[in-house]
């Protein structure tokens, strides 16, 4: 039986970028993907959020996406542009780039990082002990692992073998979405009339035209050529002599979350943990992030340097966040009714978003940079993503983010040096002394009072923070990176045994 330390179930966005992160830390991880590649058929995710650019930058490989991207002001609400140049990040904007360029890009990324990614098979099932996990792939063949991850999208079989409810709101519509050759050239851009709204738009680097047209729900889950023309001349008129589909599919509203994120030794991630439309393209940016939530704290406890109780705070972090994109892209599908009423109500919510700050706090959301973790009471940075600020030390100019490039954490003491002791520790948390004279701003709460240590998580959000440099910093090292001399008791009780 074929074995590793965590198999991952679905190679799209999320599970590539959880397996780059589980690798950083040195843990053996695998991807069992259907895919005989990594190109995928027809448009996906159009773009990223800053929030997820801030993420892949954490890993010093934001440039390779930045290039073959197009920066531009993608968040949005309501199908209104909310500019974010004006906010205290290194990437205040979004980027233009399509999901399979994204996954190509990270692919190579975790290729690099010598991650195994079984082809053309699938999970089809699993039991899980005290121990482990049995996988069953589609193959026939069997893995064992210590932890497995769903990351098999909206239909997950890991969600449904695991028992995990998943709980929501059924479709209201739907969309026709195809990429086909025409033969006219039609009028692209969106229309809007009492169907609902559509689009025609030019397929990158191609002749195709793509097309996305709602309609009822309960129509044909797999739609044919003749649904895409009887679609288009029920809005155009025409079809405009569509042909040859590469790519024909239809997706709905349904909302829906996990229950739980984690049964056991199974956890699930990405759309196998939340589903929602499309409107504010937040789908692939949240999956990676959960993934960076998930990455660092399934490492300690696969290494045993932290309890299996971490685990739990993955969902206690990241189902609120899932939850707040729900509700955020139900209100913008409310917004999207015909009627008078529902017009004159998304005219007074537009009205509101030119507002200095109804915009900022709706961007800080859309563009992932306002997400607030609850760590409890403390300073305001507590549970926030730290700044990239441009430190100075006694080595140099050092940016923040390029300490976290590892995907370990890191303790900034920014008051006398040598004033912070994090001895026990010293094997897992990177103690970097250092100094900063600017302003502290985040994007949802402004100006903050400058700290004079913090501790940094590997994914990027601040553990602890304080004005003097040792109150409750010993109990936030112990709850986020282990007890050490718990640890060594161990591996001495381990020896004696063994001896």
């Amino acid at each position: 039986m074929t074995q590793h330390a965590v198999v991952i179930a679905g190679g799209g966005p999320t599970g590539l970028m959880l397996a780059g992160e589980l690798a950083l830390a040195g843990i053996d991880v695998a991807i069992v993907e259907r895919r005989v590649n990594q190109e995928l058929i027809g448009t996906r995710s159009r773009g990223l959020h800053a929030r997820t650019i801030e993420v892949l930058d954490q890993r010093g490989i934001a440039e390779r996406f930045l290039s073959q991207g197009q920066p531009a002001q993608v968040a949005g609400f309501h199908m209104i542009r909310l500019d974010i140049s004006d906010f205290p990040t290194r990437h205040p904007y979004g980027l233009a780039l399509g999901q399979n360029h994204f996954e190509r890009i990270l692919a190579g990324w975790v290729a690099e990082l010598g991650v195994k990614i079984y082809r053309e098979r699938e999970v089809i099932g699993f039991t899980q002990d005290d121990a482990g996990v049995d996988v069953q792939l589609s193959n026939d063949q069997r893995m064992r692992a210590e932890y497995l991850v769903g990351c098999d999208g909206g239909r997950s079989v890991v969600r449904k073998t695991a028992g995990i409810d998943f709980p929501g709101w059924d479709a209201t519509t739907s969309w026709l979405i195809a990429e086909v050759q025409v033969t006219e050239e039609p009028p692209w851009g969106f229309k809007r009339d009492a169907r609902g709204m559509h689009a025609l738009g030019k397929v990158e680097n191609s002749s195709r035209m793509g097309l996305v047209i709602e309609q009822p729900t309960g129509l044909a889950d797999e739609p044919t050529l003749r649904d895409v023309s009887e679609a288009l001349v029920a809005v155009y008129g025409t079809d405009f002599g569509a042909h040859s589909p590469t790519w024909i599919s239809r997706f709905t509203d349904m909302t829906r979350q996990a229950a739980a994120y984690r049964s056991g030794r199974v956890l699930l991630a990405g759309d196998a943990a939340h589903v929602h439309p499309p409107i504010g393209g937040q789908g692939l940016n949240i999956g990676v992030q959960d993934a960076v939530n998930l990455g660092w704290k399934l490492a300690q406890v696969v290494k045993q340097t932290s309890p299996d109780a971490l685990l739990d705070t993955y969902h206690a972090e990241r189902h609120p966040v899932a939850a707040r994109v729900l509700r955020i892209s139900m209100a913008q599908m409310g917004l999207r009714r015909t009627d008078d009423r529902t017009k004159a109500l998304g005219d007074i919510v537009a009205e509101l978003l030119k507002m200095d700050s109804p915009r900022r706090h709706m961007a800080a959301e859309m563009s992932g940079l306002g997400v607030h973790y609850d760590l409890g009471e403390g300073h305001p940075l507590l549970g926030r993503r730290v700044p990239d600020l441009d430190l100075t030390t006694a080595s140099g100019p050092l940016g923040v983010f390029t300490l976290l490039h590892k995907a370990r954490p890191v303790l900034l003491n920014l008051g006398k040096p040598g004033s912070v002791d994090i001895t026990p520790w010293a094997d897992r948390v990177q103690l970097i002394d250092a100094s900063y004279s600017g302003k502290w701003e985040l994007p949802a709460l402004g100006v903050v009072l400058a700290p004079t240590a913090l501790l940094v998580r590997p994914d990027g959000y601040v553990a602890w923070a304080g004005e003097r440099a040792q109150a409750g910093l010993v109990e936030a090292l112990t709850r986020w990176f282990g007890n050490p001399s718990r640890l060594r008791r161990s591996e001495t009780a381990l020896s004696a045994a063994k001896g």
